[in-house]
């Protein structure tokens, strides 16, 4: 895992990588679908970045993160996250942190596999209640990077991942 992370991070760097954005002319074919894509992909592909760099640092302290290291997800003694899914979980239950990331990146798979919430044919509708799909699975993973950081920093520092870790948040 540190490899793949040590790679990505690198890649990350290499500013030929970076383009900036072409100018598109307004009410061009590509301006449309410039504002279509902003209207509706956005949210979704900055949720799946999102949870794909979370799932990333997270699983580079898999080995560190433990039951016994870590018996419950929390970001200090005043802040402890709880689990529930609202299906097969309905009250929120205590878990440790490795069993929470686990119930969690379970559980934001699901609704970015669910085609009723993020679709996946061209101009199919996001349901109604997208946004507040995407804020829950936001504020789930804000909770593992508070765990990251207050648990996990000194061993972040340790693997070189701050640098990401920093600009991931």
């Amino acid at each position: 895992m540190v490899l793949i992370s040590v790679f990505i991070l690198s890649l990350c760097r290499n500013q030929k990588t970076f383009r900036p954005k072409k100018n598109v002319p307004s009410g061009s074919k590509g301006a449309q679908l410039q504002l279509h894509i902003d209207a509706t992909l956005g949210s979704a592909v900055n949720t799946v970045d999102f949870f794909n760099q979370v799932n990333l640092l997270y699983g580079t302290l898999t080995e560190f993160c433990t039951a016994n290291n870590c018996p419950t997800m929390s970001a200090g003694p005043r802040y402890g996250y709880r689990w529930a899914d609202g299906v097969t979980i309905k009250r929120p239950i205590e878990v440790s942190a490795p069993k929470c990331a686990e119930y969690l990146m379970d559980w934001i798979e699901a609704q970015l596999d669910d085609e009723a919430i993020f679709p996946q044919k061209l101009g199919a509708p996001f349901p109604p209640n997208f946004r507040d799909v995407v804020k829950t699975i936001f504020k789930r993973l804000f909770r593992v990077y508070a765990h990251i950081y207050h648990s996990h920093f000194q061993k972040i520092v340790s693997l070189k991942e701050e640098a990401h870790l920093n600009t991931c948040y």
